[in-house]
């Protein structure tokens, strides 16, 4: 075959980081609310397969929407947000249920959608080596943070339990808004190996939360051929204005899966074990944005399929690089409005009238060079609106007038009569 040259530059990148080994479901000191445990899935091979492609198309709508808002690199975990996303519409009804479903692609009845997550997991998760040769590392989490005494729905919190492996872990998001913050950040940074430090910012979370669900996903895999160092050389990258800069390429001479059209050319590496790999789409020169523009799912399937071996001499540059996406106007441009403001989660809880999702967010961490591959990823989406108690002074109180930080006391009074 005729060796080709693939400078991989300008390219689209997407990786496969997709497992999972089971969130927990207890942390100590933490009320478990639900005595259910992850269940072994009953999903068909068809069901899992429906969510796939549910699962895909999501990702490429994601990619085009964040395509458009965003003029520099791109890296996020479409599995994560559709997980996190997931939980959240096990508790969705009516046209909130309808929204989410068309927008993520949820395309199964809601029982058999969460067994197929937990089906999808566990095929995931079977894909892991131990061995010295193939070892890599994969895990993702999940896990449900609701605010003390408000009542969830048992149905909602058993199907956490039995399909995301995410048990309710008690916080105070009224009394202690900060705290509960700093301890869901914790767990986001050790679920991704410290890679994902502040999932949620300070200020993301008020006293009226009532829960936040959180996904977290890291991967670490060795080139299953690793570029030798050795080769590794500065070269020029063209960006998309036709300026260059220079940064460090690695190289190998490998055969490896390809393919090409007539404005793009295609490669996939694998990692050790054969269990994962990076496809990479790169665009002819000069038809970047054209290319880009036309892909979705369909188009990335069929490009995939239709790799065959070739002998290859790859330049790519080392690259690493961090992302955060705000998604609630993301998702409600996409078409899922009501999910922010007029939603129905009564399938989360009984006195769910007020509940809406008052922020959605995702982080990402890519690191590629000659030894392979190190990402993490993380979601969270919180949902507010305490129960109201009505607070009608028409009748006579007390009220005072105090230093917060001292408590000192500074004024007292009574209202018997306000017109007086």
């Amino acid at each position: 075959m005729k060796k080709l040259v693939l400078s991989l530059m300008m390219a689209v990148v997407l990786v496969s980081l997709m497992s999972c080994t089971g969130g927990d479901a207890y942390v100590a000191g933490m009320e478990l609310k639900s005595d259910k445990t992850r269940a072994v899935s009953d999903a068909s091979q068809s069901d899992l397969e429906t969510l796939v492609e549910g699962n895909s198309a999501f990702a490429l709508d994601l990619y085009q929407q964040l395509s458009q808002e965003n003029a520099s690199n791109l890296f996020f975990s479409p599995y994560s947000i559709s997980v996190a996303f997931a939980m959240t519409y096990a508790g969705a009804r009516g046209e909130t249920e309808q929204q989410m479903a068309e927008v993520l692609h949820f395309d199964l009845p809601q029982d058999r959608l969460h067994a197929a997550f937990n089906l999808l997991e566990a095929e995931l998760n079977s894909r892991q080596s131990l061995d010295e040769e193939d070892y890599f590392q994969l895990n993702i989490a999940n896990a449900i943070w609701g605010q003390n005494g408000f009542e969830f729905l048992d149905e909602f919190l058993d199907t956490m339990a039995e399909n995301y492996g995410a048990g309710l872990r008690i916080v105070d998001f009224l009394r202690a808004t900060e705290e509960a913050r700093q301890t869901i950040n914790q767990w986001g940074s050790d679920e991704t190996q410290g890679k994902i430090e502040e999932l949620i910012a300070e200020g993301d979370l008020d006293e009226g939360t009532v829960i936040a669900l959180t996904n977290a996903i890291y991967f670490k895999a060795k080139w299953y051929s690793p570029f030798m160092e050795e080769n590794t050389h500065d070269a020029q990258f063209t960006l998309l204005d036709g300026s260059t800069v220079t940064v460090p390429m690695i190289k190998q001479d490998m055969s490896f899966y390809y393919t090409e059209g007539s404005d793009y050319q295609a490669i996939e590496l694998k990692y050790k074990g054969h269990a994962f790999s990076m496809v990479i789409l790169l665009p002819r020169a000069g038809e970047f944005e054209e290319f880009e523009a036309s892909l979705n799912a369909q188009k990335v399937s069929d490009i995939i399929d239709s790799m065959e071996g070739q002998a290859l001499n790859i330049l790519m540059p080392k690259f690493g690089y961090e992302t955060g996406y705000r998604l609630e106007k993301i998702l409600s441009d996409m078409g899922m409005p009501n999910a922010f403001s007029n939603a129905d989660f009564s399938g989360m809880a009984a006195n769910a009238a007020d509940l809406y999702i008052t922020d959605a967010a995702h982080k990402a961490f890519i690191s590629v060079d000659e030894k392979g591959t190190e990402a993490a990823a993380a979601t969270w989406v919180a949902i507010a609106g305490l129960t109201e108690i009505e607070f009608n002074m028409n009748r006579p109180f007390i009220y005072l007038i105090r230093d917060i930080e001292t408590g000192t006391i500074l004024f007292v009074g009574r209202v018997l009569n306000p017109g007086a």
